[in-house]
């Protein structure tokens, strides 16, 4: 087969952490043609989508060739030539991303497989799709009014989690406090003095004991890591600092899987990952799911082989 991912300039990946990485090593093993492409070399003409790809071959580095990627030249090619497409670019969902969903969305289903998608990933904003199943979430508020903020902070027993609605990473979350005297400035800017609306949550003591990101596939449950913050930090990312350790799967988690898994595959987003601090949903992501590399090394499995055979299996009976 043929697959295309859709990505960050492969240049800058770290091979020991990208979840794309794994996908493309995983795919070139089995003998299919992997390329790929930034969303901006993405286009259309005459209704019909093409990109400037590139093929590639990668490898994991060693001590004597640090190199991770051998790239070919570029081409031009229509999208729906590909078997598959993985729409693999990092957040933040902005309107660049935003624009490159409508132009995956050109492509016929018939002749190529998006992964996720593209009707999915614009709709699934990663803070605001999991209001959905409000059984599942902690008590949650949405607006850009800072005095019905603090007072929701009030109702929560004086704490609670702000994040704007488009972050990624960790950017712009603040753990709230009716005591902090710095709490009318964060709100301020936070919220842009009221003209920006913001996603405030109970906040959740579990996560000093680390925030779990839970891998799906299809509906079920794939693997999971527990992210765990810093001791000086209310974030667990990796990226700033937070440690990861294993987690395994439990009830809770099954359940809120289950919640969501009709709205899943209804909206064709296959592969997620759902963050959950103690028993608690508190974001669908959908873009494009990282952890994958800590969960195999962890528990010493290869989640990428499970997603591959997803994709082959989906494309073969189409």
């Amino acid at each position: 087969m043929r697959y295309l991912f859709v990505m960050d300039p492969i240049e800058r990946i770290l091979p020991d952490k990208d979840t794309t990485f794994v996908f493309m090593l995983e795919s070139q093993k089995r003998g299919h043609d992997v390329a790929f492409c930034r969303i901006d070399e993405m286009y259309v003409r005459a209704g019909r989508p093409f990109a400037t790809v590139q093929q590639v071959e990668v490898r994991r580095p060693t001590d004597n060739d640090t190199s991770h990627a051998r790239i070919g030249a570029m081409s031009e090619v229509a999208l729906d030539t590909f078997d598959v497409v993985f729409m693999r670019k990092d957040p933040p969902f902005d309107m660049h991303f935003f624009y490159a969903t409508h132009v995956l969305g050109l492509i016929d289903p018939a002749k190529c497989l998006v992964v996720n998608r593209p009707s999915g990933l614009r709709d699934a904003n990663e803070k605001l799709y999991a209001l959905h199943f409000p059984t599942v979430i902690p008590e949650t508020l949405v607006t850009s009014e800072m005095a019905r903020i603090k007072s929701f902070v009030t109702e929560m027993g004086g704490e609670a989690i702000i994040k704007p609605l488009d972050g990624a990473g960790g950017s712009g979350i603040f753990h709230l406090r009716n005591d902090d005297l710095n709490l009318n400035s964060i709100l301020e800017t936070a919220t842009e003095e009221g003209r920006r609306s913001m996603m405030v949550q109970r906040y959740v003591p579990e996560v000093r004991q680390g925030d779990k990101r839970l891998i799906v596939l299809d509906g079920e449950p794939l693997g999971a890591v527990l992210r765990v913050p810093r001791s000086d930090d209310t974030r667990s990312n990796i990226h700033v600092g937070g440690t990861c350790e294993k987690a395994p799967i439990n009830d809770r988690d099954r359940e809120i899987v289950e919640t969501l898994a009709p709205r899943l595959a209804a909206d064709g987003l296959w592969f997620v990952g759902l963050d959950i601090i103690g028993d608690w949903l508190t974001e669908v992501n959908v873009t494009s799911p990282t952890g994958v590399q800590e969960i195999n090394d962890l528990d010493g499995v290869h989640l990428e082989a499970a997603v591959i055979d997803f994709v082959e299996k989906k494309v073969n009976r189409r």
